[in-house]
């Protein structure tokens, strides 16, 4: 869509008391944007309250939407049921109202996932050339990214913003940092690992091989999220699927060994599969988000000129670390 973009006054953030969301309510209200929240229990709207979102959306200059149950949490069945239920109904629930808006927000974004493509080993996923892969977690990004772009909205650019894993003082560096202080901060290493017949049926039992951490881990610090969800925003041009992810792209083994470098941790074991699964269980999340290939380039990103704050891991987790020094 071409157009100038409209001066930001009001900015609508739905499932903002989640780590990025709260990362960009700070933001806008730092740039004297009006913000208001939706999430189910408000303050300013709650789900389910169409009138009320209605209310706030109407002549909104920006919709956000990052309401999703955390994908950091064992698949069992009512896990994988809320994981889906959070994403798709949300975003239906905003998309049917939009559509009976009269001034509608000129721009929606909704989260989405880097997960969506496959694991990937040969070449970096990009927007124009990457593949969909399989699985439970692909199954979630392709419903939820199918109900964001359904149906007619004119007047709405609609951006599905793929995240690789975000770093920053919460979120999926929190497991992983435990990992490394629990000695087990060396590559994490694929394995035959026995499964029930209901894990293999529903996708979320993976054998990805590749050997001793070499598998890749695309990546993006919180502060270039924000920074290039406002990009987007001030860029007509950029519609559709936008990978966020920082340009380097490390395997598995480099990144441990930067996180136990940031953390202080000189030595971490190898952890194979059979010493991943009963860890992660411990932790509560599943080995697919350390296994899995994940190899993702911000092409569209780099080719409409954005400047990440953090292009490579060591400064953004020199970065974090420091956060963290200062807010202890």
């Amino acid at each position: 869509m071409g157009g100038e973009v409209s001066p930001l006054g009001h900015v609508v953030l739905a499932g903002a008391s989640g780590f990025i969301g709260e990362h960009l309510e700070t933001y806008y209200r730092g740039l004297g944007a009006r913000v208001s929240r939706i999430g189910r229990s408000g303050p300013d709207a709650r789900w389910g309250d169409r009138a009320g979102i209605a209310a706030l959306l109407e002549g909104a200059d920006l919709l956000i939407n990052m309401a999703g149950k955390s994908v950091n949490c064992r698949y069992h069945e009512a896990n994988r049921a809320e994981i889906l239920r959070s994403r798709v109904e949300t975003t239906r629930e905003l998309r049917e109202i939009m559509a009976g808006l009269v001034n509608p927000p000129p721009v929606w974004m909704n989260a989405s996932t880097a997960t969506i493509y496959r694991d990937a080993r040969d070449r970096p996923m990009t927007e124009s050339a990457g593949e969909i892969g399989r699985g439970f977690s692909v199954s979630i990004a392709t419903a939820w990214e199918d109900e964001f772009f359904a149906g007619e909205l004119p007047g709405v650019r609609r951006v599905a913003l793929r995240m690789a894993i975000v770093l920053g003082d919460r979120g999926a560096l929190v497991p992983l940092t435990r990992l490394a202080r629990f000695g087990l901060g060396g590559p994490q290493i694929d394995g035959h690992w026995p499964a029930t017949r209901t894990r293999r049926e529903t996708g979320v039992h993976h054998g990805f091989g590749g050997g001793g951490g070499g598998q890749k881990m695309s990546w993006i610090h919180i502060d270039d999220v924000v920074s290039a969800i406002e990009f987007i925003r001030a860029r007509p041009s950029l519609a559709g699927a936008i990978n966020l992810s920082a340009p380097g792209a490390v395997t598995n083994a480099e990144f441990m060994r930067e996180l136990r470098a940031s953390v202080g941790v000189p030595i971490g074991l190898p952890a194979f599969r059979w010493m991943l699964e009963p860890a992660m269980a411990v932790l509560r999340t599943e080995p697919e988000m350390v296994l899995k290939s994940r190899w993702v380039y911000p092409e569209a990103l780099e080719n409409a000129g954005f400047a990440f704050g953090y292009p490579t891991l060591p400064s953004a987790l020199r970065q974090i670390a420091t956060y963290r020094v200062m807010s202890a």
